[in-house]
């Protein structure tokens, strides 16, 4: 996915859907930064990113979603929004992403 450039317009649409962290961070991350959007953004926030992000960019965000950010129904809105119904699976953390690789849990 192409990079979400940091600029006044994308600061602030940033700074509102993930307030916990500086914008320049949460643009780091473009998949990231979307599954957060696809959560929370306004659709004034969303007519924002969709200048920066492509229907391919969108898509690949919703490919590789990090698990336990996007909620089921806006999971199942997004997906819809590009032909994908039913809605594909949704991520799940596997158990090496919630204790660490399996090498750190036997305490090798």
């Amino acid at each position: 996915m192409k990079p979400i450039p940091l600029n006044p317009e994308t600061e602030a649409v940033a700074r509102r859907i993930i307030w916990f962290e500086p914008p320049s961070d949460a643009l780091s991350d473009p998949v990231r930064f979307m599954a957060y959007a696809m959560a929370r953004a306004t659709h004034a926030d969303m007519k924002v990113i969709r200048r920066y992000v492509s229907d391919e960019d969108f898509q690949e965000a919703l490919d590789r979603a990090p698990p336990g950010i996007i909620d089921p129904r806006s999971w199942a809105y997004w997906n819809s929004k590009f032909g994908r119904f039913p809605a594909p699976p949704m991520p799940v953390a596997n158990s090496d992403s919630l204790h660490g690789s399996s090498e750190s849990c036997r305490g090798a």
